[in-house]
């Protein structure tokens, strides 16, 4: 008698949740300094000194910019929030907002 060999067939779908991505924007005013934008740059979102320095140049030329990205809903606003309690902290009132990418 021959060997049969019985092969079963399995169809599996896996679905992936892939979140939503967040960005998180500075905004220009006219009390907080340069420097502690570029402060908060290095120190919230790890930017280095250069990248922040050019960064902060932006966002005083053009009113706002994108300070992070792209970040899970839940860090972006982690980050939004350290932002601007840091920035309360030293007495800037110093904005963070974020915006789906």
């Amino acid at each position: 008698m021959p060997d049969i060999e019985i092969v079963e067939k399995i169809e599996e779908t896996i679905k992936v949740f892939i979140p939503k991505m967040y960005k998180v924007i500075l905004h220009n005013d006219e009390t907080t300094t340069f420097e502690f934008v570029i402060q908060v740059l290095i120190r919230v979102f790890h930017r280095t000194d250069s990248d922040a320095i050019d960064l902060a140049r932006m966002i005083h030329l053009n009113g706002k910019g994108i300070a992070g990205a792209p970040y899970t809903h839940e860090i972006a606003q982690e980050k939004t929030l350290e932002t601007i309690a840091f920035s309360r902290a030293n007495g800037y009132p110093l904005t963070a907002t974020i915006e789906e990418v």
